[in-house]
């Protein structure tokens, strides 16, 4: 089986870079992006099985992204999780509403991290 495919979509660097490694030592493959533009581009090249997607951005946020992706006939099976510390009441449900097939909240309990990730992969796969 091979490994799944992870893009980390964030404006701050230390958020991908802590994300990467530790989905790396869990046997993911993961590639970030800094900016929607660079995701926009990393989905077609680096063909994700799951984006963790950062909701608040310069330019285009995440959410337009992901509403953007799920039109798409080429990217709409990818699974999109809402990957923010921006957690206010009603706010899954927007993300949700953009497409996001799921939340994790930053900053991320690096224990759990990984096992909660595969279990997004696990849920898609059933679906």
């Amino acid at each position: 089986m091979n490994a799944a495919r992870i893009l980390v979509v964030d404006d701050n660097p230390i958020n991908i870079e802590l994300a990467s490694h530790v989905l790396e030592r869990d046997g993911f493959v993961v590639a970030g992006a800094s900016d929607t533009a660079l995701a926009t581009a990393r989905v077609q090249d680096f063909a994700p099985d799951l984006i963790l997607m950062d909701i608040q951005m310069p330019g285009m946020d995440g959410l337009e992204l992901s509403q953007r992706l799920k039109r798409d006939p080429s990217t709409w099976h990818v699974v999109i999780i809402a990957f923010t510390a921006y957690a206010m009441k009603g706010d899954e449900a927007k993300m949700r509403a953009a497409g996001c097939d799921g939340y994790i909240p930053k900053p991320i309990d690096i224990a759990t991290f990984a096992a909660s990730v595969r279990a997004h992969l696990s849920e898609s796969a059933v679906s």
